[in-house]
């Protein structure tokens, strides 16, 4: 089965250049993105807007941000779904930068379900309240320095169910080093210079207050649980932390822009370790060209 994965980092412009294969290729697009699927999630997660578009999207709005949705569950669904737009007769374009996501379909894993040790996690949220988060990520270091590596060191959630895996004993059989060798797999890489990259996030930041990210936030807080998952996205952990007077407006912004520029430069550091993605410069006048010949040679089209 033919597969087009494109990821790099927040803010490199993955959707834009998507929309361009997509059209050229008679593509599908399918989301790799942890925070679009949630529904009414739109401003802070740089959700398209799928109504604008021929291009046909997938796993972008399937669950409300009250739904438990795991990386197991993104394996089940995409991997149908590569199937089915194969079977179409069109191509099949993964595109996000939630490195699990990805690996979940270019890796050999296999995920089981855990049972939840209700206690267990209570004492943890005890231990956050009281010693902080930064004390519950030292201790998942200590006990599974491999998650640890993995997860984004602020994402009290990720963390706690991290090591209420690791007390049960019953971690994914995760191989990181067996790749998924059942497609033929064109596997691009987009970035740009640092300092460049690191610009654009901090405009595209700018671009989100103005287009209403502090309205979005506070009418979905009115609806949903602040402890949901999607809470925990850059954007939208701050501005909740904005409205509970722990910040200013200016260091919110200012915090936006950090956390978003650190989880880029982790990203980055990720996908480095696959040496199967061809690396693109998002700034090469001829970087389409560059990539017709690359689906060229892989696919004959």
């Amino acid at each position: 089965m033919n597969l087009i994965i494109l990821t790099g980092p927040t803010g490199v412009g993955k959707t834009e250049l998507s929309l361009k294969i997509a059209k050229e290729y008679n593509g599908e697009i399918i989301s790799a993105d942890s925070m679009q699927i949630y529904k009414e999630f739109n401003i802070g997660t740089a959700k398209i807007d799928t109504s604008q578009t021929d291009i046909v999207h997938h796993m972008i709005d399937i669950v409300d941000a009250n739904t438990e949705f795991s990386v197991y569950d993104f394996q089940q669904q995409v991997k149908k779904l590569i199937e089915e737009i194969n079977l179409r007769g069109k191509m099949p374009i993964l595109v996000g930068g939630t490195g699990l996501y990805i690996n979940s379909i270019v890796y050999n894993l296999t995920f089981q379900e855990q049972s939840k040790d209700i206690a267990y996690r209570e004492y943890l949220n005890l231990v956050l309240q009281e010693k902080g988060l930064g004390y519950l990520y030292e201790l998942l270091l200590e006990v599974d320095p491999e998650s640890a590596n993995q997860i984004d060191r602020n994402n009290s959630h990720r963390i706690i169910r991290a090591l209420e895996i690791s007390k049960s004993g019953k971690k994914d059989n995760s191989n990181f080093n067996s790749k998924n060798n059942e497609y033929n797999l064109l596997y691009l890489g987009l970035n740009m210079e640092r300092s460049k990259l690191y610009e654009n996030i901090n405009i595209r930041v700018e671009q989100m207050i103005n287009q209403g990210l502090i309205k979005e936030v506070s009418e979905l807080v009115e609806k949903y649980s602040e402890n949901s998952q999607a809470f925990k996205a850059i954007g939208y952990k701050e501005v909740i932390s904005y409205f509970k007077n722990d910040i200013s407006l200016e260091e919110m912004v200012e915090l936006i822009k950090k956390n978003s520029r650190h989880y880029a430069k982790r990203q980055i550091t990720w996908f480095k370790r696959d040496d199967r993605i061809i690396w693109l410069d998002k700034e090469d006048k001829n970087i389409f060209k560059t990539l017709k010949k690359l689906v060229g040679d892989k696919f004959g089209k």
